[in-house]
């Protein structure tokens, strides 16, 4: 059957669906356009509604990434950052939206970075750069972003993602470990949450998709220790400060 029609046929049932998937236009439109069975081997399957496993992650199912972009509240010729590029089908629906140069998409697996240009080349949105990157870290050389999608499940974003938002901007990531929700975090702080969801915890340095072992923690230990670092005010600063206060009497 013709791809196109299978795009209609997709988008319609993601519209008509009880549970509300898709209500935005703009997000239906571009979902219409971009062909997804491109980021795929089997074209067959592409149009289903439904998840499917490739080089070791977790490809999303139409209505999950429908759901991730109207929360993101995209905007013409904002630029995006979306952390976990997979197979690249998620950022050539934001390229629609926004363009496809304002779109930047990183992974830290170096197969997925591979496997996520190719696709986007060969569907026609080349012009989104994918960098293999570990995600917590961000993209600060192409910082600030109006809008950061994190595709992986966190108890907070991480805190370097935060500071990569722009005045206003809007990161979207799933919350939770075993059970989530997803959540929207405005560059004040401000939050929003909509439904459950259910994705893989974000990677660090030295793990890969579907490894059995984890190390969050080292992440965790680092971030709080650098927390703690910053927060500290040593007993010599507090003795000077108050040495100095006297003095000026």
């Amino acid at each position: 059957m013709d791809p196109a029609v299978l795009r209609e046929d997709m988008v319609d049932g993601l519209e008509s669906t009880a549970r509300d998937v898709l209500h935005d236009e703009g997000v239906a439109v571009a979902m219409r356009d971009v062909p997804r069975h491109e980021f795929f081997e089997d074209e067959r399957s592409a149009y289903a509604d439904r998840e499917h496993d490739a080089l070791g992650t977790r490809v999303l199912a139409p209505s999950t990434v429908a759901r991730l972009l109207q929360a993101l509240a995209l905007k013409d010729d904002d630029e995006v950052l979306i952390v976990g590029a997979g197979v690249g089908y998620t950022a050539a629906v934001a390229a629609e939206l926004v363009g496809e140069t304002n779109v930047h998409a990183v992974d830290i697996s170096r197969p997925l970075v591979l496997e996520a240009r190719q696709n986007l080349a060969r569907a026609g949105y080349d012009g989104v750069f994918v960098d293999r990157r570990d995600g917590a870290t961000g993209l600060p050389e192409y910082a600030p972003f109006d809008r950061i999608l994190l595709e992986a499940a966190a108890v907070d974003p991480p805190r370097a993602l935060l500071e990569q938002l722009a005045t206003g901007g809007r990161l979207v990531f799933p919350r939770g470990t075993q059970r989530q929700r997803l959540e929207a975090v405005s560059d004040d702080g401000d939050r929003t949450r909509f439904g459950a969801v259910s994705f893989e915890p974000l990677l660090v340095e030295g793990e890969q998709a579907g490894a059995v072992e984890r190390n969050r923690t080292d992440r965790e230990d680092m971030e709080h220790a650098l927390r703690r670092s910053e927060s500290r005010r040593g007993w010599e600063h507090e003795w000077i400060e108050w040495e100095e206060s006297v003095d000026s009497r």
